[in-house]
């Protein structure tokens, strides 16, 4: 891909197929001289301004009503002058209008050349332009929000506040370098072992918030956890529509744990039937490694249910868990609700109602589970093309930190260069630092008007 900034570039912006309304839109430092060729009604080339008229298009199409939006400076998206003619949304209409703006002196835009303009003239850094695809791309409103989320800076803003901590870094440590010679301290070691492992501290958060929650198109993880028999299997079976897990009415059948992919509305999650939670400590070797894998399935969840006998009365430990988890990580599901005439009065308070015997309540649960998902999926704002694409470059700029950490006490020479290692790395995942298969790699993926 090219980056001539001097030409003038157009395309139809607006979806494929017929619609209310059409858009080409221009944008280059001929857009309004190029516009003004077309169009026919009141006009200014001084001001950006919106003019009603018609556009007079090639073969036997003549004079298509038209709006006329322009923005003559560089202020625009692009940061440069740009024009955007909204006609009828006709298909051979935008195809007309296109070519006649080719024919008056534009040329045919690339796969996301518009957005490409925008990163390079500074209006977007690399994860806010993949953001935009991931926008036009997003298939629900959990992949819409992470996207919109990230073009607001959601993942830019931590990775600038890193880059301006490595450069400042960086200065004080050049600066000694500088005035070897003379008696002057730019950094104590004790200041610089502070500010390296806070570098590190922040690269971690940012490929802990990639890895776990960040990705558009990651499935999220749902554990079923509860003391032995309280019925998680059969749910499971339920929510998969299978017999994915075994049920049996002994108490601790399960031993590791099973996944099955369920959709629960426009979401597919991975559920996970784990061992039930033991009251005393385990007393076997099988027993501890069941706990052991249950804990480490409910720690790295998106959610936990935690599921509760509706037949029986709450347990000592299940009270601890309803009033220790963090409400906006756990649903609380009553198991056995065929049952619940049967019960006490301990089902009380918000929570689902189940029966995996009848299938009452699956349905709720599954729309319960796609509810609590929303704001755990917004929650970082990182699409899947921005992760996959940043964490080399973080665990690349890790390492070099690590390195800057080992070499302290060594020489600051060595720690300025491992400085300047972690800033190239960072600067590749904004865009600071660029080359041309990257911003390929990138903007390839982007549909022509993007």
């Amino acid at each position: 891909m090219t980056f001539d900034l001097d030409d003038t570039i157009a395309a139809i912006a607006t979806a494929s197929g017929s619609g209310l309304r059409g858009i080409v839109r221009l944008s280059g430092p001929r857009s309004v001289e190029i516009a003004a060729k077309l169009f026919a009604g009141e006009f200014s080339q001084s001001s950006p301004t919106c003019r009603r008229g018609t556009v007079h298009l090639p073969s036997d199409l003549g004079h298509v009503p038209a709006t006329l939006y322009l923005w003559p400076t560089s202020r625009t998206y692009t940061g440069q002058p740009s024009a955007e003619l909204h006609l009828p949304g006709s298909p051979p209409v935008l195809e007309a209008a296109l070519e006649a703006a080719c024919q008056a002196g534009a040329r045919l835009a690339r796969p996301g050349e518009f957005t490409l303009r925008a990163f390079l003239a500074g209006r977007l850094d690399l994860t806010q332009a993949e953001a935009v695809l991931g926008v036009i791309d997003a298939d629900s409103r959990q992949t819409l929000r992470s996207a919109l989320a990230q073009l607001a800076g959601g993942i830019a803003q931590p990775l600038r506040a890193l880059r301006e901590r490595l450069l400042d870094l960086l200065a004080q440590l050049e600066a000694g370098l500088d005035f070897v010679d003379e008696d002057i301290e730019f950094i104590t070691a004790a200041e610089l072992e502070q500010q390296l492992a806070a570098a590190a501290g922040l690269i971690d958060s940012l490929t802990d918030q990639m890895r776990s929650r960040g990705e558009a198109g990651q499935i999220p993880r749902i554990v079923l956890a509860g003391l032995p028999n309280v019925g998680k299997s059969s749910l499971l079976n339920a929510l998969a529509e299978d017999s994915a897990a075994i049920v049996s009415h002994i108490a601790g059948t399960t031993r590791d744990f099973v996944t099955r992919r369920v959709r629960c509305g426009q979401r597919e999650c991975l559920i996970i039937d784990t061992a039930g939670r033991f009251t005393a400590p385990p007393t076997t070797e099988m027993e501890t490694a069941a706990q052991s894998l249950a804990g480490q399935q409910i720690e790295n969840a998106d959610l936990m249910l935690l599921c509760l006998d509706a037949s029986q009365t709450l347990q000592e430990w299940e009270k601890q868990q309803l009033r220790a988890t963090d409400d906006s990580r756990m649903l609380t599901v009553w198991t056995k609700a065929d049952l619940l005439a049967a019960c006490n009065d301990a089902v009380s308070g918000p929570a689902v109602h189940t029966s995996s015997r009848t299938g009452a309540g699956i349905d709720a649960l599954r729309s319960a589970i796609e509810r609590a998902l929303a704001p755990i999926d917004s929650e970082s704002g990182v699409v899947a093309g921005t992760a996959d694409r940043c964490r080399e470059s973080l665990r690349l700029a890790a390492d070099a930190l690590q390195r800057a950490r080992t070499n302290a006490a060594a020489a600051e020479e060595l720690v300025a260069v491992e400085v300047r290692i972690a800033l190239d790395e960072v600067g590749r995942v904004v865009g600071a630092v660029y080359t041309d298969d990257i911003l390929d790699r990138v903007f390839s993926r982007f549909c022509i008007g993007k």
